[in-house]
């Protein structure tokens, strides 16, 4: 899960000034500036009085301006961060005060009049501008737009907010108590309804918070997204049960035992050299829940979970999170320090991350590598494994409670379930007290199995505590992304099997970098999506690489 003052003058140079060809890398100059969803410059009323311009003065003010922006965004990502995994327990209540001095910091610059006034003169037609220079005036104006009518104070409220929920939630699951964090997860829907409220009092607030994550997305869109995926892989994974149940079963016990958890914390050093992370500029920790955040272009932050139990988990949450900061610090450099640094929707987030956790790190092709390294720290209990022994394994199907645990096939309907349940609790059909119940009843429905607890039931997932209802959806979403973007990288003439058996997957991240990483936010989902492929997103590949996948593994 990715992941959100006055400054001296850096050495790096400006964003405007900065040389933006990269190579093969799509040049920022050359990127399209209608930003579909965001606001068009051009549409923003004008002030005639703050219109009157003096270029080189407005450059500068923008350029101060995305600095001020930025040192916000590092310190918040830095602190949040470090509050997940290394803070003391007692530094939440703190922690939360200083995160939400940050949001409000961050309000007032990009909600003062002088930021409209510079806005409004830097849209007009007659302003003189970079390609970048317009594609940041058009971001901020979106940026803005989010945030000029929600009070400065909802905006703090609620960042204060999700640091003590987070920090309930913590708790809540240590002591397996829902009811603990029920009333955080209550306060946390009411202000959300607020904000959206505010934000767009015609609109369905929880379609408010489904477009923050994913541009353009509603209910509607993903009501009907869901029954495709559903209507397609429920009769495989039926078909699969069947044949288990006939005894076609990987043998799972292969990846049981006790994994040393300072060995394991090796092998998550060596998974970052395997994907072609740069460990330079990487920090590694450990947390409760997995997630990954980049301060900068140059600075990325990866948390894993490590289970002693379970080293599985370890190996593909790392794939998965190294996959968010692979996108992360693959954006356009001259973009860092600029509203165009950092990925431009979760779904697209999510489509890097699940791209390599499971197009990658779970393709047949690429198990003797991770095995080798795997094998390398773990001799005794899995040197004798083969890479057909661990490719079953790391597919097995196997409906369960974890959503992170999940096999590909099941994992849509942890999902699902989630988006349910968001669903019930905006439209007021739900109380925060029966999530847990109404949760254990879908586990049922959806996938067959009893609930056992909160923590390994409603209370495993951090996304909640932290506001992100509406988040849970990019992650289906992301999956379909991300067989479409393998779809069109083969149809590019990139030979698959052959990159991933040669364990140097160079020329797919170099595919994903002149396709989606360098380009930040500088065009939106759709744009992205569109110029990658070819075609508008589509359930078309995703659920022919399940079927194709499953029926290959269980032999049907």
């Amino acid at each position: 899960m990715d992941n959100a003052n006055e400054t001296q003058q850096m050495s790096k140079p400006k964003a405007e000034d900065a040389p933006v060809d990269l190579g093969a890398h799509p040049k920022a100059e050359d990127a399209p500036v209608d930003l579909g969803a965001h606001p068009k410059a051009e549409d923003a009323p004008v002030d005639l009085g703050a219109a009157l311009t003096n270029p080189k003065a407005d450059a500068e003010e923008l350029n101060q301006l995305e600095q001020n922006l930025f040192v916000t965004r590092y310190c918040s990502a830095e602190i949040a961060g470090f509050g997940m995994s290394i803070d003391p327990q007692g530094a939440a209540q703190t922690r939360s005060k200083v995160l939400s001095l940050l949001e409000n910091r961050r309000h007032d610059l990009l909600c003062s009049q002088k930021t409209a006034d510079l806005l409004a003169r830097l849209s007009c037609p007659s302003a003189v501008l970079t390609q970048t220079q317009k594609a940041q005036v058009a971001i901020l104006q979106h940026d803005r737009q989010k945030l000029v009518d929600v009070p400065s104070e909802l905006a703090q409220k609620f960042a204060e907010l999700t640091c003590i929920a987070d920090d309930a939630w913590h708790k809540a699951k240590a002591q397996n108590s829902w009811e603990m964090f029920a009333p955080y997860l209550k306060q946390i829907i009411e202000t959300m309804k607020e904000i959206a409220q505010a934000r767009d009092s015609k609109k369905d607030p929880y379609d408010v918070w489904l477009d923050e994550y994913e541009q353009g997305t509603t209910h509607a869109f993903l009501d009907t997204f869901f029954e495709e995926v559903k209507s397609g892989i429920a009769p495989l994974l039926h078909d699969v049960l069947i044949k288990q149940n006939k005894g076609f079963r990987p043998n799972t016990s292969l990846f049981a035992g006790k994994f040393d958890i300072m060995r394991q914390r090796l092998l998550a050093h060596d998974i970052i050299d395997l994907m072609g992370l740069d460990k330079n500029h990487v920090l590694v920790v450990d947390t409760e829940h997995p997630y990954s955040d980049a301060p900068s272009i140059n600075y990325g932050i990866i948390a894993t979970h490590l289970h002693e139990h379970d080293v599985l988990s370890n190996v593909f949450s790392m794939f998965h999170e190294g996959g968010h900061t692979l996108y992360e610090t693959g954006v356009n450099p001259a973009y860092d320090c600029t509203s165009l640094k950092g990925g431009t929707s979760y779904g697209i987030h999510e489509s890097q991350s699940r791209f390599f956790e499971n197009y990658i790190a779970r393709d047949r092709n690429f198990a003797p590598h991770i095995l080798r390294l795997m094998a390398h720290h773990f001799q005794g209990q899995l040197g004798r494994v083969t890479p057909q022994q661990f490719w079953q394994v790391s597919n097995a199907v196997k409906p369960g409670l974890i959503r992170m645990d999940a096999d590909e096939l099941t994992y849509p309907f942890h999902i699902m379930i989630r988006y349910e349940i968001e669903k019930q609790l905006f439209a007021g059909e739900l109380d925060v007290e029966d999530v847990a119940a109404t949760w254990n009843k879908l586990y049922k429905e959806y996938l067959g199995v009893e609930v056992s607890d909160p923590a390994h039931g409603a209370l495993q997932d951090m996304h909640w505590s932290s506001g992100y209802l509406g988040y849970f959806p990019g992650y289906a979403v992301g999956d379909a992304i991300g067989a479409q973007l393998k779809h069109a990288i083969i149809a590019s003439g990139i030979a698959w099997d052959d990159v991933l058996a040669s364990g140097d997957l160079a020329p797919i991240r170099l595919w994903l970098k002149d396709h989606i990483w360098s380009y930040g936010r500088s065009r939106t989902p759709h744009e992205l999506i569109e110029q990658a492929s070819g075609e508008a997103l589509t359930t078309t590949y995703y659920l022919d690489y399940l079927t194709q996948k499953f029926t290959a593994l269980y032999n049907l």
